[in-house]
């Protein structure tokens, strides 16, 4: 099934491009992306300041979402889940998590993943394929003017390794900040990978200031292994190296993401190897108490085992910030995405 032509996946160059060979103006480009980044408009034949035939035009070529909402999940604590099916029959989940006044929105990359984390569901289907530029743009775009979310923050950390599907991510988010379309702030933009390292190094050329976070989970290279195959060809050595060049190409401040699972990766030797690694990118923390996955066999600790990690982090000078694990309840929290296979 060939995939439909997504509007939402052109730059705003691209479509003064296609404009051009149309024979059309390019300021007709800020008409289009008015009313799709600044109004919300899903239908061509609302743009009424453009001329019908380049509306009847573009309703043949393009789709504006191809997005089709399967579902919606709301967690007892504000967190809710959208199910989305794609033109190929293939699912994806998107995420708002409400955090005082700030309501973030975690980002599917691609459908299922390759990289098959002990901990995580969204590697137990496989892997399928990648999300398009268009699909990841109309994520953020359906969640703000279908449900009238006011996103404040955008995640890249659900299903899927947003570094393995950099082109599209990079390009989503150069669109997702364009000042003409929904002008959404790069340092409120964070990309989450397992340790991805020709990409971070080719994120290293990207002029936008976006955030980015280390999944680590453990400190000893054997047992990242383990919990995390990717290490096996990059290991967490490499990946600290590649961090700090990172840095020093003038990447913003880095974030360590550390989900703790009982009796695996909670020892005091695991949080001195952490708070090394911490010290030595000056990066803060990210705590995350695991989250059950069914049918895997990990335990969440208890509030005292995770205070006790944390504390042993502080001890050892790292700054320490708690992921409070939302959407639980409705296995919408961290590594619980798994979309849906029929």
């Amino acid at each position: 099934m060939s995939m439909p032509v997504c509007l939402t996946s052109l730059t705003f160059s691209e479509l003064e491009d296609y404009l051009r060979k149309k024979d059309e103006p390019a300021f007709r480009a800020k008409q289009i992306y008015k009313w799709v980044y600044q109004q919300g408009k899903n239908d061509f034949l609302e743009f009424t300041d453009l001329p019908l035939s380049l509306r009847q035009e573009l309703s043949k070529e393009f789709i504006i979402n191809p997005l089709e909402l399967s579902q919606t999940v709301s967690s007892q604590d504000g967190t809710v889940k959208y199910l989305f099916k794609l033109s190929d029959g293939y699912f994806i989940e998107t995420v708002m998590i409400p955090s005082g006044g700030r309501k973030t929105i975690c980002l599917s990359s691609q459908v299922g993943c390759k990289f098959h984390c002990a901990f995580c569901a969204s590697g137990l289907h496989g892997f399928k394929r990648n999300l398009t530029t268009g699909e990841i743009v109309s994520q953020v775009l359906t969640l703000k003017y279908q449900f009238g979310q006011e996103i404040t923050n955008l995640v890249f950390m659900g299903m899927g390794e947003p570094l393995d599907n950099l082109d599209n991510v990079l390009k989503a988010i150069r669109i997702l900040n364009d000042e003409r379309g929904l002008a959404f702030g790069a340092r409120r933009i964070t990309i989450s990978t397992a340790g991805v390292i020709p990409a971070i190094k080719k994120l290293k050329d990207f002029n936008l200031q976006i955030n980015l976070s280390l999944s680590i989970h453990s400190a000893v290279e054997e047992k990242r292994s383990q919990l995390m195959p990717i290490n096996r060809r990059f290991p967490l050595s490499e990946l600290v190296e590649a961090a700090e060049d990172y840095l020093r190409a003038g990447g913003r401040k880095l974030t360590l993401e550390y989900i703790l699972i009982r009796k695996i990766n909670d020892h005091q030797y695991e949080a001195e190897g952490l708070a090394s690694i911490a010290r030595r990118l000056k990066a803060k923390v990210n705590l995350i108490a695991y989250s059950p996955v069914p049918s895997l066999p990990f335990e969440r600790p208890k509030p005292e085992e995770f205070q006790h990690f944390k504390q042993l982090l502080e001890e050892r000078k790292v700054k320490v910030t708690i992921r409070q694990s939302k959407g639980v309840d409705i296995a919408a929290a961290c590594g619980q995405l798994a979309g849906k296979f029929q």
